[in-house]
């Protein structure tokens, strides 16, 4: 059995109100994982053999607003990143818990059970510049270098073995005038599929949904939303039957427009696949990578 581990950020479950774009729009994908209802706080669980749709905490007993660092630190070790320096911290991982990353982190934790993983999203040389030169890594990108899982680049893009933050591709085409060609959604899917066969483990990651949730913008935010939307319909229906969908965020953020931060809404938890069940007394992020690697291993014995 293999995992798709889609990592979205800034998503969580809000209210049925005006400033919630998965309470003003339909978004097919999302309400595929949520039992065809809208993504919102105000719903049941599902809990069924192949599919599962809950709630989880994303605040981990920390006062404040969650953020970014800690969250994916979490969501990624399976450690309470927030209460190992007693805040929230974000954007960027803090030096306190940059250890769960480099030394605990679920990259790490498969190998070491003999899993093949992979992180597939794909980087352009401007941020690697960036990156090296500051030595600042984002969560994601610093527990791969750490479990020597190379970075993707543009030629991974144009070989069709990567997706770029976007999906599309449309941004680094136009904004970094970088000769990739513009995609739709469904065949970055099919990109993602076709290399999850590769792998037991592969990861990516969509942070558009965050940045519009701080611009505050409706209609910037329902347009990325969709963007992933119809990547995501297309990961549901064509994945391999014998492959998981793990479904998280990190924190709360676009799901109320009516305020910049973020917020201590919960966050989904969505599996679809024959390892869902796994995942049924999951409470918090810090459960998602413990569940992940139960799934590799338990389908392994």
């Amino acid at each position: 059995m293999s995992v798709i581990f889609l990592f979205i950020d800034g998503v969580g479950l809000g209210r049925r109100q005006d400033s919630n774009p998965f309470y003003r729009d339909r978004f097919s994908g999302f309400e595929r994982l949520a039992g065809d209802l809208p993504l919102i706080g105000d719903r049941r669980d599902i809990l069924e053999t192949n599919h599962l749709f809950k709630s989880v905490d994303a605040t981990l007993d920390v006062k404040g607003l969650p953020q970014s660092g800690t969250g994916q630190a979490t969501l990624f070790s399976g450690e309470n990143a927030a209460k190992e320096i007693d805040k929230h911290f974000g954007p960027y991982p803090h030096s306190g818990i940059k250890h769960l990353l480099e030394d605990h982190s679920l990259f790490l934790k498969a190998q070491q059970h003999g899993k093949r993983c992979h992180f597939i999203n794909a980087y352009p040389d401007v941020f690697f510049k960036k990156a090296r030169k500051r030595n600042r890594w984002s969560c994601t990108t610093l527990m791969s270098r750490s479990a020597s899982i190379s970075l993707n680049s543009a030629r991974d893009v144009n070989e069709g073995k990567a997706i770029t933050a976007g999906i599309t591709q449309k941004a680094w085409r136009n904004r970094l005038q970088i000769n990739v060609p513009i995609i739709e959604p469904e065949e970055a899917a099919d990109r993602l599929i076709n290399q999850s066969v590769e792998y037991d483990l592969i990861l990516h990651e969509y942070y558009l949904t965050d940045k519009a949730g701080h611009g505050q913008d409706m209609e910037e935010a329902s347009y990325y939303i969709r963007i992933y939307d119809r990547f995501l319909k297309r990961l549901i229906v064509r994945k391999p039957s014998e492959t998981t969908i793990v479904f998280s965020s990190d924190h709360g953020n676009v799901e109320d427009l009516s305020v910049k931060t973020h917020t201590v809404n919960p966050v989904p938890l969505a599996c679809v696949g024959p390892g869902a069940a796994v995942f049924k007394t999951a409470t918090t992020i810090a459960d998602v990578t413990p569940g992940i690697i139960k799934v590799l291993t338990e389908s392994s014995n």
